[in-house]
């Protein structure tokens, strides 16, 4: 398994597994854990929200999700109100949950269709792209500037999977280029087999727990537990060949199917996108799973499952029973 002191840009080189033999991953070296404080302190909790989820890009959720113009989707990630939109130019958009006066929310439901963003505690409002249209009693005021209280923005990214990333850096051009950990993520050569537009939506569930972002991380990056913790997953997924692949922002899980899982369309290609989200992808559906902490021992775990419009509901079950 690989360290988060290696993201947090300190801990020593790269854990390297060396290359694989005959099909079976080489040797691991030895890596350093974290500190169990790492997991609990309310200091490196804020530490974390300040220097990773504000600094760094975030895989939130595909764009199919926004397709008509007014769809949004709200999402809490560190204590962080946000929300991701399509307005009527076709852009995606994102933006800080908070009107401009009083910081109440312009958005209240989780997901929905919107023909404005409105405040209702002073009734200031909001066009698709986040301009602000309306600030009753406020036009006449000297020294007051429209255009200087739109909503506040975040930078976004679109790949080429056609899946949402953000980046709340307040700067006009992030310190973190998306490039600088992903570049090429989007691109992998195992994802050349899927066509991510057959695609859509099935459902979403969360799951909250008293626990630590990290542990969930932790724990989706070995499969050390995998033959006891989920005995299914022999079924699809051959446990002797699993690998992990440490790229510069992500994780690359591998293994060789066996001819009779390959023929059943069993294969997988899974990735842990850091800091917080996993994306497992098969021939009949997606699993995009999100870590989302709201305090340093208590967490949700958001997941979105999409189906392959061309599979059959035998062949998606099978699978999505499995994971």
């Amino acid at each position: 398994m690989t360290s988060y002191l290696n993201y947090f840009g300190f801990g020593g080189d790269k854990a390297s597994s060396g290359k694989a033999v005959d099909g079976l991953p080489a040797k691991q070296s030895p890596v350093r854990a974290l500190p169990a404080t790492w997991y609990t302190s309310p200091e490196m909790y804020e530490f974390e929200r300040r220097a990773i989820f504000t600094r760094r890009w975030l895989f939130m959720t595909h764009s199919s999700r926004i397709k008509n113009a007014g769809d949004f989707l709200r999402f809490n990630i560190a204590g962080y109100d946000v929300i991701i939109n399509r307005d009527r130019a076709g852009n995606v958009n994102a933006f800080h949950n908070v009107c401009r006066h009083r910081a109440y929310p312009v958005v209240e439901k989780k997901e929905g269709n919107a023909k404005i963003f409105a405040c209702r505690y002073h009734g200031w409002s909001y066009g698709l792209n986040g301009k602000l249209a309306k600030a009753p009693g406020y036009q006449d005021l000297e020294g007051y500037e429209k255009e200087q209280n739109s909503l506040f923005s975040i930078h976004v990214k679109v790949d080429i999977n056609g899946f949402i990333w953000i980046n709340m850096d307040a700067k006009e051009t992030p310190e973190v280029p998306w490039e600088e950990h992903f570049d090429n993520v989007d691109k992998q050569e195992r994802y050349s087999e899927f066509h991510f537009d057959n695609y859509e939506l099935d459902h979403t569930y969360e799951i909250e727990g008293d626990f630590n972002w990290k542990i969930l991380a932790d724990n989706f990056n070995e499969c050390y537990h995998c033959p006891t913790t989920h005995p299914d997953i022999p079924d699809f997924i051959n446990l002797e060949t699993f690998d992990s692949d440490l790229k510069d922002g992500h994780i690359q899980h591998h293994c060789i199917s066996t001819p009779e899982q390959a023929a059943k369309g069993l294969g997988v290609a899974s990735t842990y996108y850091f800091p917080n989200t996993s994306m497992t992808v098969s021939p009949h559906f997606i699993m995009v799973q999100k870590f989302l902490p709201s305090s340093p021992l208590k967490s949700t775990m958001s997941y979105e499952i999409y189906r392959n419009r061309h599979s059959s509901e035998e062949d998606f079950h099978l699978i999505s029973s499995i994971t």
